[in-house]
């Protein structure tokens, strides 16, 4: 259920935003573990002449870059696979966009089940209701 937002310094195109979507829901579940039937993602662009590093635009350096902000409960994931998404993401963002600014980043935020959810419920509640129907067979 993880909602990945993500910023491209590129030119927008479909088929680019197929690849970074498929590309990053795939990653997503086999490093974190996260349902992809239920991962969403979001993609803005923006111009390499509005990207500025260092004082000067991506498109002066003939660079690319991106900014992925994906979150997640708290406390589902090890420090270990975190570092393995990070480092995954960057290779495939590589693969994808090219030459990429060593500024580019990844946050894996990780927030609190009571206060994260979609369709009108939260984690929270949703752990605790799978576990009722469990103790009642047992």
């Amino acid at each position: 259920m993880p909602i990945l937002n993500v910023k491209v310094a590129a030119t927008r195109s479909a088929q680019l935003s197929r690849t970074i979507a498929e590309g990053l829901v795939d990653l997503t579940a086999r490093v974190l573990r996260k349902n992809p039937t239920i991962t969403a993602v979001a993609i803005d662009y923006v111009s390499p002449e509005d990207w500025i590093v260092g004082g000067r635009t991506l498109a002066e350096q003939h660079k690319a870059s991106f900014w992925l902000d994906i979150k997640v409960v708290d406390g589902t994931n090890t420090k270990d696979e975190k570092a393995a998404y990070l480092a995954e993401v960057f290779g495939f963002m590589r693969r994808v966009l090219g030459d990429l600014h060593e500024e580019s980043y990844v946050l894996v935020h990780e927030v609190s089940a009571d206060a994260y959810g979609y369709g009108g419920t939260t984690q929270e509640y949703r752990y605790v209701a799978g576990k009722l129907p469990a103790q009642r067979a047992a």
